[in-house]
């Protein structure tokens, strides 16, 4: 009995570490920045997985048309082969994080590994925008401590997110955003996507749709669109 329960208890508590490594939310392999206070009138969008032609141009003219700044976290692989559309992202004032060289999921990879990955895109930025933000985001989310480790070695900070349209899975203008308005709550951030992680040229399309429809919806209701080191800065201050 007491072997059935201790064995339980482990299989319980891997589980509970699997889901912690992936957990946009969760904290227990080290801080992340998921937004700020809840309730209050800023809401930060951000955007993975690009540069993609064309959805990333059609993005900024919805972006510019409001009158909002975004956070973009890039592949280092599409950056050097676009980039113009990373420059025309850093030109429209955007904000622009690293989101490793080629998109692993780096529970899965060494320490070694994931500095390659992240001194890649890196690399690819500098190249491309020159100066940038020194944000992280890591794919899918995965993140295990050295994985945390290693990106603060390197001088970035890691931000995840707590709203998600799963927009990354095809799914409708409409869907994006009902899901996204379900789970706004005021100091979130939220992630969309203007490309897709297996290849240039993903059909963002809805994505861009459901981001005019946010952007408005929520102006109507006197929020405020921030980068997501604006609303870091905010917090850092506020505690």
């Amino acid at each position: 009995m007491l072997g059935t329960l201790i064995g339980a208890a482990a299989v319980e508590a891997l589980s509970a570490s699997g889901y912690q490594s992936m957990a946009p939310t969760g904290q227990w392999y080290g801080r992340t920045f998921v937004g700020e206070r809840r309730g209050s009138k800023r809401l930060a969008l951000t955007f993975d997985d690009g540069p993609n032609d064309p959805h990333t141009l059609r993005l900024l003219e919805v972006l510019a048309k409001h009158d909002v700044r975004g956070t973009f976290f890039l592949i280092g692989r599409y950056v050097d082969k676009r980039p113009d559309i990373a420059r025309e992202i850093a030109a429209a004032a955007h904000v622009i994080g690293n989101h490793t060289y080629a998109h692993p999921n780096l529970i899965f990879a060494s320490a070694r590994q994931v500095r390659a990955q992240i001194s890649g895109c890196e690399r690819a930025l500098s190249e491309a925008v020159g100066e940038h933000s020194r944000l992280f985001r890591p794919p899918f989310g995965g993140r295990r401590p050295a994985t945390l480790r290693v990106a603060r070695s390197l001088g970035l900070q890691p931000v995840m997110w707590n709203v998600s349209g799963l927009d990354w899975k095809g799914r409708s203008a409409d869907y994006v955003e009902r899901r996204v308005v379900k789970q706004i709550r005021g100091g979130d951030v939220i992630l969309l996507h203007d490309g897709g992680h297996m290849g240039m040229g993903a059909d963002r399309s809805q994505t861009v749709i459901a981001t005019d429809r946010l952007i408005a919806r929520y102006k109507g209701e006197e929020f405020e669109f921030v980068t997501v080191p604006e609303m870091m800065a905010e917090t850092v201050l506020s505690c």
